[in-house]
């Protein structure tokens, strides 16, 4: 497949939609301007709002979705691939999907992805978080099949688990998007690390829109966003602002990568340890 210039968009969403999709407007046609015909913005590009019935009332169905409809004219008149990381999208009364789109240059949406993975904790101290309390998880891997690559679909906190990661690659995608949100502590300690490993376990290009910096609602995400080659070479990164990363892709690095070290090929099912071992002799 041919080379092809990619770009990640920077963002820092707040609670205005309308506001939200001219800063996106702005930085997307800021990428296309330095050639990239492949797009990614982060997760929650439409909005993030900490506030349940803000966010509820804020967002509307995929039918008739203004939103979508303005990014599908904007990848038409770009004549680009327009990956929207994520946005939240009503489902009902009181849920949503955070839910990823892939745009082709004539405007219509080749690829859906809802994110699986929902951020479920109880932490010491009583704080809680509960995204399923609001988000829909979705239940399926999507590769997308671009001319110039496929692309493995995510969002966020999904990089922490591996086989989603192995599943797309071992289904053809040599680059894997992972747009987010990742909080400042959590940035700081693990973002780095977790994008690099699942590129170089999979052999795979990683291309990761980040939101940015303090939020209106009041939370601070850890920006950096990064595009990251199969051997785990970071080719381009941002810092805490908003803003545009680009860097070439060539998806014959990542056939490379899987030919000198084929761990994609050389794994195995095993039987998972019982309950009870018996001793050693």
């Amino acid at each position: 497949m041919p080379e092809f210039k990619a770009a990640a968009v920077q963002m820092r969403s707040g609670m205005s939609v309308e506001k939200n999709i001219r800063d996106a407007e702005r930085l997307i046609r800021e990428a296309a301007a330095t050639g990239a015909t492949y797009v990614l913005t982060p997760e929650m590009t439409n909005i993030l709002c900490k506030d349940r019935a803000l966010l509820l009332d804020s967002t509307t169905g995929e039918d008739g979705n203004s939103t979508r409809a303005r990014f599908e004219d904007l990848a038409r008149e770009l004549g680009i691939h327009l990956h929207v990381g994520s946005m939240a999208v009503k489902l009902g009364p009181d849920q949503v999907a955070n839910r990823g789109y892939l745009i082709a240059p004539d405007g219509t949406t080749v690829a859906r992805y809802d994110k699986i993975h929902m951020f479920d904790v109880d932490l010491p101290g009583g704080e809680r978080y509960q995204e399923s309390a609001l988000y829909r998880p979705g239940g399926e891997a999507v590769v997308a099949d671009l001319p110039f690559a496929k692309i493995g679909m995510s969002v966020c906190y999904d990089v922490r688990f591996p086989n989603l990661y192995h599943t797309l690659a071992t289904n053809g995608a040599a680059v894997l998007a992972i747009p987010a949100a990742f909080t400042k502590t959590t940035g700081e300690a693990h973002w780095h690390v977790l994008l690099r490993a699942r590129a170089i376990e999979t052999g795979s290009f990683v291309i990761a829109a980040a939101q940015g910096g303090h939020h209106e609602d009041g939370r601070d995400t850890y920006g950096h966003s990064m595009i990251i080659d199969p051997w785990g070479r970071i080719l381009a990164e941002a810092g805490a602002e908003p803003g545009v990363i680009v860097a070439s892709i060539d998806p014959e690095l990542s056939a490379d990568a899987r030919r000198r070290i084929p761990a994609l090929a050389n794994r195995r099912t095993f039987t998972p340890p019982s309950a009870a071992q018996p001793a050693a002799a």
